[in-house]
């Protein structure tokens, strides 16, 4: 008896992700949960360098502005609740003290324009369609700041602006990088706060826009979106929000993704970067045991052995 409905993937044959790739990550907050299972399993891999970017405006904004090597001044910044707070990027990069946050964005332009001269794998994935414009600027922000939103104007961009978004994503990254695999992805999260129908509608204009730039550009599609819809039609696949995935939803999208993007090699590399890892998060009963003193002896050995193969792989 067959459970589920499962989605056909097909193994990629050619620019597979490897150890001596390095990969990209740029987008939503599911890019996160795939950049830390790159992180995990001692991949080259970065992402976000701005933070999580939901809209592709926001991506498009970084990618320019990192490609033009853009240095961000005081102008840049808007001041509110006692801190400075810049709207290209996330939150987290808001400060109290001015120059430290411009001193932290101009830092992370200049390293995202090698990050993507680079790359060999870029992943996007993006979010939602839905956008807020700063009135004042009449600019599309990728972070509100929680100041007030009636400072913005709320819009649902159209299949075409995305498209066109995209488009220039995709231009911008190989006029610097032409040889570059880029892939693209929806994130599987809901954002039910925009409304059930108002979600549909947003997944579906990136679904349509991202479809209509793959018949024109050598770009990849890979279905975290769908495999969470359609595969894992079940709450117990959800967070206690039920609207982000849990970690057995991650872990089975992150095998899916290996499944169809990585060599058989590469695979059985992170199978034993896997067990050192486990080891080294090992807590033992008798730290000082003779048989905790032979695990630890193994464990060095796999370490040496595994680093002779990969050396830049580090496990501090």
């Amino acid at each position: 008896m067959n459970l589920q409905t499962k989605i056909k993937l097909k193994k990629v044959s050619q620019n597979q992700i490897s150890y001596s790739s390095k990969v990209l990550l740029l987008g939503s907050c599911f890019s996160e949960n795939i950049g830390n299972k790159f992180n995990y399993f001692k991949f080259r891999a970065n992402q976000n360098p701005f933070g999580i970017l939901f809209h592709t405006k926001a991506i498009e904004n970084l990618i320019t502005n990192a490609i033009h090597k853009k240095e961000y001044k005081e102008e840049d910044l808007v001041f509110q609740n006692e801190r400075w707070h810049c709207f290209d990027a996330h939150s987290s990069f808001s400060s109290v003290d001015k120059n430290a946050i411009l001193e932290r964005l101009n830092s992370r332009i200049l390293s995202t324009k090698k990050q993507l001269e680079e790359a060999n794998h870029i992943i996007i994935t993006l979010g939602t369609s839905w956008v807020y414009r700063f009135e004042e600027t009449a600019t599309i922000v990728a972070n509100c700041h929680k100041i007030p939103q009636k400072k913005f104007l709320k819009k649902l961009l159209s299949v075409d602006e995305i498209g066109h978004s995209l488009e220039m994503i995709t231009s911008g990254i190989r006029s610097i990088n032409k040889n570059v695999t880029i892939i693209f992805t929806v994130s599987p999260v809901r954002h039910l706060k925009d409304g059930f129908v108002e979600n549909k509608l947003s997944k579906s204009h990136l679904i349509t826009a991202i479809h209509q730039l793959l018949k024109n550009q050598n770009v990849s599609y890979f279905p975290s979106y769908e495999i969470m819809m359609d595969e894992l039609r079940d709450y117990r696949f959800y967070a206690e929000d039920m609207i982000h995935p849990n970690n057995i939803a991650i872990n089975y999208i992150w095998e899916q993704f290996i499944m169809t993007w990585f060599s058989e090699k590469t695979i059985s590399i992170m199978k034993e970067i896997e067990i050192i890892q486990k080891g080294i998060s090992h807590k033992p009963f008798h730290e000082n045991s003779e048989q905790h003193q032979f695990f630890l002896k193994n464990l060095e050995e796999k370490i040496i052995k595994i680093k002779q193969e990969i050396p830049f792989l580090n496990f501090n």
